[in-house]
This record gives C-alpha cells, structure tokens and sequence, in this order.
C-alpha cells in the first residue's frame, strides 16, 4: 500500500516586476503553512519524502512542511505548471522505498490530478492537502490501483 500527498503551495504574494516562477508566498502562506504542517505531523499523517515544483512558492511551502518532517526531498519541473500526465510521470519515477509521499505543486493542474484519481470532486485552495491511498506495492502500478481519498483539509477549517 503505497500513500500520495498532495499539497498546493501556500499562499503567495506577486510583487511588481516578479516572474510566475519567482513569487515569493505572503505572510499568510508562511503561516498557514506552519500550521498545515504541524496538523499533519500532531496528527500522524506520515510522510517519508517530499517532491516540489521548484518554483519558489512551492518550494518554500515544502521546506516549512519539512521543519515539521526533516526529511530528504526533490524538486521536479514537471509539478510547475503541471498536466496530470506530468503528475503520473514523477510518480513513475519514485523509488519504491518510499511508502508514503508528499508533492507540492500548482492549480489547476494540482486540482485536475486529484479529481481525475478520485470520485471526489474538490478544488485545492492554497496549502490545501489532499492524501490518498493507493492500492500497490509499487510505484510503477500507480494507474492500474483502486486510489481511495483519505483526507482533504483546507487551511482555516483544522
């Protein structure tokens, strides 16, 4: 039995002159994150590895989660701006030692993923978490799995 995270990238500020892949996240974001971060962990939602898009605002979402984790994780490209085939691909290519794995990432293509594995349907507000688990004992039988949600939370409602 393998576990997906899923988690949108915390609130994020866009000052002027700043590219999409630069934005830095608002000081709501860095709260919320916090305490997403430390629900998750008080609540013994195990995580074993972390993937982020290496944009800056889920990049630092992830290393807050990690403060609470400490744990060893990956950027990945394809969780910026992503396609749910982007999403399938960093799951191809998780090591099966991994039992249970987080990913920060971007709407709409983090909300598309999570509806397309899932009969719920729900749209991921900033530093929302989505875990599922999945039913196989590797990564690489990801598509062919009965994928059951087991949590959403939203940040203001834990």
């Amino acid at each position: 039995m393998k576990k997906l995270i899923l988690v949108r990238h915390a609130k994020s500020d866009w000052p002027e002159e700043t590219e999409d892949f630069d934005r830095p996240l608002a000081d709501k974001g860095l709260e919320d994150a916090m305490n997403m971060s430390r629900f998750l962990k008080s609540n013994n939602i195990s995580i074993d590895f972390l993937v982020s898009s290496p944009a800056v605002r889920a990049l630092n979402t992830c290393k807050i989660f990690n403060q609470a984790y400490q744990l060893d994780f990956n950027t990945d490209e394809k969780l910026y701006n992503p396609s749910e085939r982007n999403f399938e691909s960093v799951i191809y290519n998780l090591n099966d030692s991994h039992h249970s794995v987080a990913f920060f990432s971007h709407n709409n293509g983090i909300s598309n993923f999570a509806n397309s594995i899932s009969h719920d349907i729900f749209h991921f507000p900033t530093c929302g978490v989505a875990g599922f688990e999945i039913d196989c004992n590797s990564w690489s039988e990801f598509d062919g799995a009965n994928k059951k949600l087991l949590f959403f939370y939203e940040p203001g409602k834990i």
